[in-house]
């Protein structure tokens, strides 16, 4: 069957606006010290507070089959006005730490809605070529993850306040919410579950492919959002320790992230032609060299260097997430496939936690220099887990 043109580019749209709340609260991060008094230990509570809403939202969504049972662009569209309207609670002058953990939690939880059931709206789509539309997919969240910090960085240029990135992410989100609804109905290869599936849950890591593909992507997982939430951290402990760099940390943040996008398009085309689990290897092994030579270049006197350096990685480090959630899809039942997705999104961003506590604890009493070696643990993980067994479609 003939997908419409339109369907992938405003899928891929409605991704990026859509996701661009879930850095929101990062790239006013200096804002809300000074607006709210908080301390600096703060930035890992708030992403960790993103992260544990995402996973308290993909864990109901996955226990309850709801991207299985019901139409995925109305859940789709409900989470993305919900999630905007929530994201302006961050503006709320009564606000302490408390309160705004909750909003982010509650933003977090939204996107469960969003992210996972985007890529199911995909796969109902496109049997065929599945990892390259992924990739657009990844690559929208990619760049709507890092466009915040661009916001940041534009609107510091026009002297408009650090609020406007707030109003600006959540129409956004609304936008997507309604193109959605508006111009994707489900797809031809969806297949409905009638009745919900507690078990399910637990069903789908009985095939071993299935396992192998998801600890992969885990692994994977525990160096992303780490990796992405303290890039800000080493970009200014980078000018502190050599005073003579000069360099916007929004902007080069945005760089290092955003980049990352046109990784995902890539792998997915490369995924064609190499074979989707070995360049998700190639990806996940490059990722975990940069963690551990990573202090080399952060003591270095070279902005050349330094930018080379994490843009590298920003690109090898998100390039192999559509593949192993390609890997994820093609292991699964067409009826479970929402469900599966969804379950493995909530493990995963339930070790973001984990690693980005770690480097928030670490931060504190070592160098910002030396805390990304921990993050080589991932890899490590992810590429023990993916080639254990050479089962694996794609």
């Amino acid at each position: 069957m003939k997908v419409p043109f339109r369907i992938l580019p405003v899928i891929v749209f409605a991704q990026f606006c859509c996701t661009s709340l879930w850095f929101a609260g990062n790239a006013v991060m200096p804002n809300l010290f000074d607006e709210f008094g908080l301390s600096s230990n703060a930035l890992g509570h708030l992403t960790s507070a993103v992260q544990f809403g995402f996973i308290a939202g993909t864990l109901t969504f996955a226990f309850f089959t709801i991207s299985d049972r019901f139409s995925p662009s109305k859940v789709f569209f409900i989470c993305a006005l919900f999630g905007g309207f929530i994201n302006l609670g961050i503006l709320l002058e009564s606000n302490d730490l408390y309160s705004l953990i909750i909003f982010r939690f509650l933003t977090g939880f939204s996107l469960a809605g969003i992210y996972p059931v985007g890529m199911k709206i995909a796969s109902d789509y496109f049997d065929k070529g599945l990892g390259r539309s992924l990739g657009y997919l990844v690559g929208a969240l990619v760049i709507g993850t890092a466009f915040p910090h661009l916001l940041k960085e534009i609107s510091g240029i026009i002297k408009l306040e650090w609020r406007s990135v707030i109003y600006f992410t959540s129409a956004l989100a609304a936008i997507g919410g309604v193109l959605i609804l508006a111009f994707v109905p489900d797809g031809p290869y969806r297949s409905k579950r009638q009745k919900p599936d507690l078990s399910l849950i637990f069903k789908v890591f009985k095939n071993n492919d299935f396992r192998s593909a998801a600890f992969g992507y885990f692994g994977h997982m525990w160096e992303l959002y780490a990796f992405w939430a303290f890039v800000p951290v080493i970009l200014a402990f980078y000018k502190n320790f050599h005073p003579e760099a000069n360099f916007s940390i929004a902007f080069i943040s945005f760089l290092v992230i955003g980049l990352g996008g046109v990784a995902c398009v890539l792998s997915g085309y490369i995924s064609e032609k190499v074979g989707v689990k070995k360049t998700a290897g190639l990806s996940l092994f490059l990722s975990g060299l940069c963690c551990l030579i990573s202090p080399l270049v952060f003591y270095m006197n070279s902005e050349i260097l330094l930018m080379g350096f994490l843009i590298f990685w920003g690109l090898v480090v998100v390039a192999d997430s559509p593949l192993f959630s390609t890997l994820v899809a093609k292991n699964t039942e067409a009826e479970s496939r929402g469900t599966a997705l969804t379950i493995v999104n909530c493990i995963g961003f339930s070790i973001t936690i984990i690693s980005i506590q770690m480097l928030n604890y670490f931060n504190g009493i070592l160098s910002p220099a030396l805390i990304f070696v921990i993050l080589s643990i991932g890899p490590i993980f992810g590429l023990t887990a993916l080639f254990r067994k050479p089962k694996l479609k794609g």
